[in-house]
């Protein structure tokens, strides 16, 4: 019977770590709540397995929780910083010509912001490039 839940518990695991790695958008936050809850249990469960004498299901049931741990950490990508994007590649991005002015940067900025806000539908890696590409710009 333990074999059985073992299986069930690795196949949850797996579950969330595929959820997790797709969804780097708005729900990752959850993701990391809910992995965190899930190793903390996996970890509980190790103890007590490893306290009872169950040597090899208590160490795979820590070893599960710390990898968990550690997976739900790890961030995929790091934004583009203003420093990183060139001249050409920020007019691009927010479609105004290089010689544009201050305010037709923000006009453009505010307009594609609207859409590519995390807060309506969009990503944060969308947002930080745009963040880049109008501080770039402004720079100039």
């Amino acid at each position: 019977m333990g074999l059985i839940w073992l299986v069930l518990v690795a196949i949850g695991v797996w579950a969330l770590v595929r959820l997790g790695r797709q969804t780097e958008g708005p729900r990752r936050g959850q993701w990391r709540v809910a992995a965190t809850l899930i190793s903390a249990v996996l970890l509980a469960g190790g103890a007590l397995a490893l306290s009872k004498g169950a040597w090899i299901s208590g160490a795979a049931l820590v070893g599960a929780g710390l990898w968990l741990t550690v997976s739900s950490r790890i961030r995929s990508v790091a934004p583009k910083r203003a420093e990183d994007v060139g001249l050409s590649e920020a007019a691009s991005i927010l479609g105004v010509p290089i010689d544009a002015t201050p305010e037709a940067v923000n006009a453009a900025w505010r307009r594609l912001m609207a859409r590519a806000h995390p807060d309506q539908g969009g990503t944060e890696g969308l947002a930080a490039r745009l963040n880049a590409a109008k501080d770039r710009m402004l720079r100039k």
